[in-house]
């Protein structure tokens, strides 16, 4: 509980409840009995924070509107982030054997079976996202819909998160070119290259999630600006703690291996600043994620609280 008096747990536990019962009832319009869908099933519903759609909804609420409004948003983040688990996990990526505590969704099946089930998250997302009636109680008009689908694409494609996955794996090996071979200077570029990336990778769509937030309730551009703001410091403190977790995290807290990103030789930020500095890097940006929400009321506390768990979390 933080000073203000606000329950983190109980908040996600609810949002998270909420998203999922969407999540469902978008699944049971498939049928059940097809190797695709429960491919989908196994990876959509295998748990997880639920991060991306609970910040959609917490931004909303900043914004002093029904969080409910965000869920059509929320639920097509988590069905993109979903798939693009399910391709990173594969042979070609980072050949990961577990996700959420469960096999990997081409352990489960097969390599084509989760190529396929990747493609079809990507693409009933933007469905949901146009035709959201039938699951959702409350959604955006027409024309926020179409400004929520090119916000989410722009952020989940070649100029977001799919350019970031892409150097990503051109860093393994620590193959990429940094410039500088001067000690100094290299350590430099390698960090701006390691923000940059992540900025893509991660935190295209981290940002996305909160500003979709804010889009679904018709925010002010102040607003969303602010938001953005918060958004871009969290995402990036978000993957400074992730790498963190893959050098010295619990397997079973996490729901997969850990150690993966110094077998494959990664850049990440430990193995360039240490494990303490690295600490220290992700509490600077989470004092700038709240600073940037500083003149929200209240209502923002959800927000506060999530930026206070990243870099705390276990898993």
């Amino acid at each position: 509980m933080s000073d203000s008096g606000f329950e983190l747990t109980a908040f996600l536990t609810t949002h998270r409840q909420q998203v999922n019962d969407c999540l469902e009832r978008i699944l049971t319009s498939f049928d059940p009995e097809k190797e695709l869908v429960q491919a989908v099933r196994h990876s959509l519903m295998a748990g997880g924070k639920r991060l991306r759609p609970v910040l959609a909804m917490a931004a909303a609420r900043a914004c002093g509107k029904d969080d409910r409004l965000a869920l059509p948003a929320a639920c097509a983040l988590e069905m993109i982030h979903t798939y693009s688990l399910i391709h990173d996990d594969l042979p070609a990526m980072d050949d990961d054997d577990l996700r959420r505590g469960k096999p990997t969704c081409h352990k489960q099946f097969s390599e084509s079976t989760a190529i396929l089930a990747g493609d079809a998250l990507l693409t009933h997302a933007f469905y949901i996202l146009c035709h959201p009636e039938g699951v959702f109680d409350l959604v955006p008009d027409p024309g926020i819909r179409l400004e929520l689908g090119a916000l989410i694409a722009s952020a989940a494609g070649i100029n977001g998160m799919v350019e970031g996955q892409m150097l990503d794996m051109q860093s393994e090996s620590r193959s990429v070119d940094m410039g500088s071979n001067d000690g100094n200077g290299n350590k430099k570029d390698q960090l701006a290259h390691l923000i940059h990336m992540h900025g893509l990778k991660t935190g295209q769509m981290i940002v996305a999630s909160v500003t979709a937030g804010a889009v679904s309730v018709r925010a002010s551009q102040h607003l969303k600006t602010d938001l953005a703001d918060y958004a871009t410091h969290l995402g990036l403190a978000f993957q400074v703690m992730d790498d963190i977790l893959n050098v010295e995290g619990d397997p079973e807290k996490m729901g997969k291996s850990a150690g993966s990103d110094l077998q494959r030789d990664k850049l990440t930020f430990p193995a360039l600043l240490g494990l303490d500095p690295s600490r220290t890097y992700a509490g600077q940006l989470i004092d700038q994620a709240l600073e940037a929400i500083a003149r929200f009321d209240g209502r923002a506390e959800p927000l506060r609280a999530i930026a206070r768990y990243v870099i705390t979390r276990d898993r």
